[in-house]
């Protein structure tokens, strides 16, 4: 019987410095080859979908936090931020000193001082690790390169915004857009405390697969995911067979029906095994 898998990246597919381990890789692959279908379900817009993932090989994306579906090349749905709102978010991001990118299909726009931070932290999680160093590049440096600086903020293709960690708690961010936005804590732990991201409200993973099976005319019953995040929790929850990472937030594991290893333990592929994906 085919199976639909839904797989998050940042704390899933790859860990925590960026990298997909290679019994993960193998996994979806093997899981394709034995003919069950398996997407990507990301917060990550289209242009963070660096070469290394789509490389591995997907039946297709679900990005953005659930605001952009493509299957086969063909976009089932793009859903926007709007440019008041955007507005909103720059001029106070910008009075609080809070570094942010916005996220869209064609590009990463940088505010004034991200890719700097970025690269700060890149340069500081090196120096704590530097046996890891080709591992870190290879992960969080593509963040740091694809960012581009001095367009303009205030446009009309944006999928998401990411934050990041500043003096600013993450809870008066929240406080300040939560009747705009889907406001939740970053999916990417590098970024630091009280980084997060903003998306369309109404829209997360969860919705983003109930239209992407019904527009595939595809069971529910035979649907599976995996993932480690708090943006995840819906997914876990509306699919027939959760499953969080070892490596996962507490509230994700308890929303979960089930726990796999870390994905540095090949968690995916214990649980892939387990399901008789593999």
């Amino acid at each position: 019987m085919r199976k639909i898998v839904f797989m998050d990246i940042d704390g899933t597919l790859v860990n925590e410095k960026g990298v997909i381990p290679q019994s993960a890789k193998r996994s979806v692959q093997q899981a394709r080859e034995n003919g069950h279908l398996v997407f990507i379900c990301t917060g990550r817009s289209k242009a963070e979908l660096f070469p290394e993932i789509l490389e591995v090989g997907f039946d297709g994306i679900i990005g953005a936090a659930g605001g952009y579906i493509e299957v086969e090349e063909e976009v089932v749905l793009h859903e926007r931020i709007k440019k008041a709102d955007l507005g909103h978010l720059v001029e106070f991001f910008n009075k609080h000193k809070v570094d942010f990118y916005l996220e869209s299909n064609g590009g990463l726009f940088a505010s004034a001082n991200c890719k700097k931070h970025i690269r700060a932290i890149v340069e500081k999680m090196i120096s704590e690790n530097p046996e890891a160093r080709g591992e870190i590049e290879k992960g969080l440096k593509p963040f740091h390169d694809i960012l581009l600086e001095g367009h303009d903020l205030i446009r009309d293709d944006v999928n998401k915004i990411s934050f990041l960690g500043s003096d600013l708690p993450f809870e008066v961010i929240e406080q300040e857009f939560q009747s705009k936005f889907m406001v939740i804590r970053s999916t990417v732990p590098a970024f630091g405390d009280n980084s997060g991201e903003l998306s369309v409200p109404g829209i997360h993973k969860a919705t983003a697969i109930e239209t992407l099976i019904q527009h595939l005319n595809l069971a529910k019953e035979n649907t599976y995911a995996y993932g480690d995040g708090i943006n995840d929790i819906e997914m876990l929850q509306y699919v027939q067979y959760g499953i969080a990472m070892g490596n996962a937030k507490e509230a994700v594991k308890k929303a979960a029906d089930d726990i796999t290893d870390t994905h540095d333990e090949d968690g995916i592929f214990n649980s892939f095994k387990k399901y008789g994906l593999i």
